[in-house]
């Protein structure tokens, strides 16, 4: 719906440097050397095992395969509730510049790989199935994306190329080949591949299969074992019986040899993809539960292939899900829908082995994985009151469950609800909190056809999509575990964070100790109902912003908090008690927005009084020499005393602490000098002892790094303005007098605030009267 500049976009080319125009067939060559980088030409038996021989890695069983995909896309480092975490690139969706990106859940996510590798490595948990759970909008489906583009894009890699067998038994005798119906196939149309990914190891007797295994286990350097113990697949069976026979006739004595040999089966690679190595069953998928696992006889195949009484495998459809998620995944989403299906599963991870008839069994090797919203725990525990008689106690045992939540933390939060108006994809990543924090509060113009088809340009203003996040994350934290001294809006900051300053201090996550039983993110307001009311106010017209302006209609902040709290009771996806809880949440966001936005203006207003980074940088070398008496070396390299008259011109003028009634001419009086040894002193030890191994000097510590130093670098009251512009007026600010410094100060401050902070002359015209109006209130 709307397009915004791409803020994790790479650098364009410059100078001189530019490209040849694409034309078509740069296209087809791109097209072509992706296909041929992907596929091999097929292997002969022997070819394949001596390529494992080298690789063994590329034999993997089905949830080995799964943790090497996710392990293959790398790490990073995020922040989720306040922690410094690993978090897999996987679950980011790269492939697609994060188009299905799963946003948070790092922490369950994490828990989910863990199991995987248990699993993998066969350390307890091989029957379990894994259960993904959680309210909607919460990332499940991206998931289930996720593992496909993944494990798509894992199998076009070398390291990750896939294998399944194809056979070919044409011209052994006078009767039909194998086919799956139709006419007799020549040439290459001879090979038929399994229709369930028959891992090409199964190829051999159990004996010899072990053997191997155990060999290509010795040779990897892998912690995880390799896992093979699947026969062929029936229709792989059917085709392997039917050439033994025909050579056994012949008397033929080394029949392995040549029944495996290769104008009758070859080794092929495959890529990964839903009904290759992925099966899912979809809520709307209907049929009997054998059709849905496995698939269904096809009654035409039956009768034209006339197999003597027996019903022979290749007259089976094998489209069940189970069949298509063969050597890699199985995924039943929307799980709810498919209850009677779950008991069904119940020992396939145990046994790894299903039943096309009664006569006719196949084993799988196949991660399982169901998905669903809260509604299956329900309905599984429908007979928990029966205790030992509960027929779904075994079911229960055998789920694994990981439980998805509404994220917790703001910047996600407002990443996801940009995503949801927008067309944008890109992974927000940055070490930087400062280039985070620009990317929360950035505005995002939207464009909106009106009744009378006019598409107009609407605003949604800095910090708008923040606020609305803000309050969807205040309402799903519990209040419970708060300490007195910190509110919501609090703990969610610290979730983002990890800290909060608080004055001179800092406040640690840690030092606070939130309950790790607290239900945070079990409940609250989901982003698609934020979305809905955003999408609403940006079709609603508005004439709210000044005449003069020729620019698009403005979204504020406290538009959109208004809008969301109004409109909790009538929404239902609340209950009447949920809906006044959240209402009352809305208080402290709307302060802690007009915090922001205060600081905005101020930051514009006094952006010529800012103090620079380097004055501040002076004023620490003074007073570190100052404490521990030693002299400075000035600009023209002479040895000279701390200059007391800067240090005093600073602390008063600067950090706004002090006055001259604390000083005696320069020298100052012992609260001043007390201030300076814990505020500025004590600030530089803690550096010094981070830096022991090195050499301490005074000139690497960061201005920054100093907590009443960083407040000092970016911050300003109305004191200082009120010092600083002493003929300014804020009551005047909606339509100052002409040729006032009001005027004045309101052009330069409507102008800075659009060249500093991204708004536009109407957001930033909008903002200023609403902080203006706030403090005309207490100016006197």
């Amino acid at each position: 719906m709307a397009k915004r500049e791409d803020r994790n976009r790479r650098p364009e080319r410059r100078g001189d440097e530019r490209e040849t125009p694409p034309d078509g067939e740069t296209f087809l060559t791109a097209a072509d050397e992706e296909l041929d980088a992907t596929y091999q030409e097929p292997l002969s038996l022997p070819e394949y095992v001596d390529l494992l021989l080298s690789e063994p890695h590329l034999a993997a069983h089905a949830s080995k395969y799964l943790l090497a995909a996710i392990e293959h896309a790398g790490t990073r480092t995020v922040v989720e509730e306040g922690e410094e975490t690993e978090r897999y690139r996987f679950f980011d969706d790269p492939w697609n510049d994060g188009e299905h990106a799963i946003l948070g859940n790092t922490a369950v996510l994490n828990r989910f790989v863990d199991d995987l590798r248990s699993i993998a490595a066969g350390r307890g948990k091989e029957e379990k199935i894994l259960w993904l759970d959680g309210p909607t909008a919460t990332g499940k489906s991206e998931l289930k994306r996720c593992l496909v583009n993944g494990l798509r894009e894992y199998s076009k890699t070398e390291a990750g190329r896939r294998y399944t067998v194809e056979w070919n038994v044409a011209g052994v005798s006078d009767t039909a080949g194998l086919t799956y119906g139709g006419d007799q196939p020549t040439d290459e149309d001879d090979w038929y591949a399994s229709p369930v990914q028959a891992h090409p190891l199964s190829v051999f007797p159990d004996g010899v299969r072990e053997e191997l295994v155990a060999t290509l286990n010795e040779r990897s350097d892998d912690h995880i074992p390799l896992q093979l113990e699947a026969d062929l697949d029936p229709f792989s069976r059917e085709a392997y019986d039917y050439l033994e026979e025909q050579y056994r006739r012949d008397g033929v004595e080394e029949l392995f040899s040549t029944v495996t040999a290769a104008e009758h089966f070859r080794v092929k690679n495959f890529v990964v993809d839903v009904g290759r190595g992925i099966g899912i069953l979809h809520s709307e998928d209907e049929g009997p539960p054998k059709e849905r696992l496995v698939g269904s006889w096809m009654q035409g195949m039956l009768r034209e292939l006339d197999s003597r009484g027996r019903k022979n495998p290749q007259a089976f459809s094998y489209d069940g899900v189970l069949s298509q998620g063969n050597s890699l995944v199985t995924i039943v989403e929307d799980a709810s829908q498919h209850a009677d299906l779950l008991q069904k599963l119940l020992n396939v991870p145990d046994e790894n082995r299903v039943k096309l008839d009664k006569g006719i069994g196949m084993d799988i090797d196949s991660q399982m994985i169901i998905i669903s919203n809260p509604d299956l725990e329900e309905q599984l525990d429908k007979h928990a009151g029966r205790e030992g008689a509960d027929p779904l106690r075994a079911l229960k045992r055998r789920l694994d469950r990981h439980e998805f939540t509404y994220l917790t933390n703001h910047s996600l939060e407002t990443e996801l609800l940009r995503r949801e108006l927008t067309d944008e994809t890109t992974v927000w990543e940055t070490d930087s909190r400062e280039q985070l924090e620009a990317w929360i509060r950035a505005p995002l113009t939207v464009s909106v056809r009106d009744s009378d088809d006019t598409v107009r340009d609407r605003e949604l203003a800095p910090h708008t999509l923040a606020a609305a996040a803000m309050y969807a994350v205040v309402s799903r934290l519990a209040a419970s575990d708060l300490p007195g001294e910190l509110d919501l809006v609090d703990k969610a900051l610290l979730f983002d964070r990890g800290s909060l300053r608080d004055g001179d201090d800092r406040i640690e996550i840690d030092d606070v100790g939130f309950s790790d039983a607290a239900p945070d993110g079990e409940g609250g307001i989901p982003v698609t109902y934020t979305r809905d009311v955003i999408a609403d106010l940006l079709h609603e017209s508005s004439e709210r912003y000044h005449e003069r302006l020729p620019v698009a209609e403005v979204v504020m902040p406290r538009d959109v908090l208004n809008a969301m709290a109004e409109g909790l009771a009538d929404a239902p996806v609340f209950s009447t008690a949920g809906a006044t809880e959240f209402e009352e949440r809305v208080a402290p966001v709307k302060n802690y927005v007009f915090e922001r936005q205060e600081a905005d203006v101020l930051d514009a207003l006094m952006a010529e009084k800012r103090v620079d980074e380097a004055t501040v940088a002076e004023y620490v070398r003074h007073v570190y020499a100052w404490a521990e008496g030693q002299q400075l070396e000035n600009e023209r390299g002479e040895r000279v005393e701390p200059d007391l008259l800067r240090m005093k011109i600073f602390e008063i003028e600067h950090l706004g602490r002090f006055d001259e009634d604390n000083y005696t001419g320069d020298k100052p009086h012992e609260e001043v000098r007390k201030f300076r040894r814990e505020q500025i002193i004590t600030a530089l030890n803690r550096h010094a002892w981070r830096q022991r191994d090195e050499q301490f000097r005074v000139e690497d510590v960061t201005p920054s790094e100093i907590p009443v130093i960083e407040t000092v670098l970016g911050t300003h009251d109305w004191d200082d303005v009120r010092r600083t512009f002493e003929d300014f007026d804020p009551r005047q600010w909606e339509d100052p007098p002409g040729g006032t410094e009001t005027e004045r100060l309101k052009d330069e401050t409507v102008e800075r605030m659009q060249e500093m902070f991204e708004y536009s002359e109407a957001s930033a015209e909008l903002t200023s009267q609403h902080v203006m109006s706030q403090v005309s209130y207490r100016w006197d």
